[in-house]
């Protein structure tokens, strides 16, 4: 399998890329180098190779869901630079334009 000039302009187009025709035909040449490199590689024999999902064979390891006693509200806000009542206040970001 090859790519000509042709292809690569089209692919360049839909990519909404301009390239100059130099450009253009180290893109071909290039191109078709990497497709010459996966020929190669369907060339290896893979029989006892297993197929993967991911490359990374680790497993997440997650924590157990266990209930435990959450701080009361005073104590999560007794550092508060601002508190009102069970909230914690910040200044204001979002402006009425209307006013």
């Amino acid at each position: 399998m090859s790519v000509t000039k042709k292809e690569v302009e089209k692919i360049a187009e839909l990519a909404k890329l301009k390239f100059t025709e130099k450009e253009l035909e180290n893109f071909t040449h290039q191109m078709n180098d990497i497709l010459k490199y996966m020929e190669k590689l369907n060339e290896l024999n893979t029989d006892d190779v297993q197929p993967l999902s991911h490359p990374n064979e680790a497993m997440n390891v997650f924590r157990n869901d266990e209930l435990k006693k959450s701080i009361s509200t005073e104590e999560a806000l007794k550092n508060a630079a601002l508190a009102d009542e069970n909230y914690f206040k910040v200044p204001k970001v979002i402006q009425d334009k209307s006013k």
